[in-house]
């Protein structure tokens, strides 16, 4: 009995020993190497993982910072001093980044737009691709002031007011969750620096427009006539600034009937 046991105990700490020196050059043998500025990198992003810069959270970013797949600028959240940090890290010179911000392309506040009917139910935008008209609203492709982008946002830098959500430019880290959270798509990420933005969202044609509301694009093509820059082009009645040739000059904003074009 004795010997049996002997025996079974020996057996178990040979498997024992056979199992931890297998694990052992197993965990040797398929080792991840991991860069050591990998770390660094992580440690310099702001750590929020709101994915604003295309990767799944600061970690998949810090690796492809690391493997040349991205910029070290890539944070919107951190900004220039924390592409700056991360630059030091991997030896390179920081490039200046285009400063952007989220912008809301609606101006249909309560006095500029009207309900259709009285709507009574649960207060989400995505809710209203399912009911009539897409919302109670006059217009169908504007704000329909649910707060869906409020929720979205962990930086405190859009609220509804009077209807519609407005973007605090300066608190806003252009992370892209609000945009990613309207419905209608009606906000996109812009130059900060730029004031001049088409606030209107919608495509029908002019007559049914200013029905819906009193400041919408009406695809008169004015604005576009004018550019001195050709920055502007009217597709699906619908007026588009392309920053990258806009001069910031205003003069659609100025020859704009509607005031559909703002400057702030």
């Amino acid at each position: 009995m004795i010997n049996s046991i002997l025996t079974a105990t020996a057996l178990v700490g040979i498997v024992g020993l056979f199992i931890g020196i297998f694990l052992g050059i197993a965990g040797i043998k398929f080792k991840v190497e991991t860069d050591e500025r990998e770390e660094k990198v992580l440690n310099a992003l702001p750590g929020n993982n709101c994915g604003g810069c295309g990767y799944p959270g600061c970690s998949g970013l810090a690796a492809a910072i690391v493997k040349g797949q991205a910029k070290v600028n890539a944070c919107p959240v951190g900004g220039e001093p924390v592409g700056e940090e991360i630059a030091k890290i991997m030896g390179v010179e920081a490039t200046a980044a285009k400063r952007m911000t989220a912008f809301v392309k609606c101006q249909g506040d309560c006095e500029k737009t009207h309900p259709i009917y009285e709507y009574t139910g649960t207060e989400d935008c995505r809710v209203m691709k399912f009911v009539p008209s897409g919302g109670p609203k006059s217009c169908e492709f504007g704000c329909l002031g649910y707060g869906n982008c409020v929720k979205a946002c962990a930086f405190d830098a859009i609220h509804v007011v009077d209807g519609i959500a407005v973007v605090d430019k300066e608190k806003c880290k252009a992370c892209g969750a609000c945009v990613s959270a309207c419905p209608n798509d009606l906000i996109e990420l812009i130059p900060y620096d730029n004031t001049v933005k088409v606030a209107c969202s919608s495509k029908n044609k002019g007559p049914a427009v200013m029905k819906a509301c009193s400041v919408g694009c009406i695809g008169c093509s004015l604005c576009a006539k004018n550019c001195p820059s050709q920055a502007i082009e009217v597709n699906d009645n619908l007026a588009k600034i392309d920053y990258e040739k806009c001069i910031d000059c205003k003069t659609c904003v100025e020859k704009c009937p509607k005031k559909a074009i703002i400057d702030k």
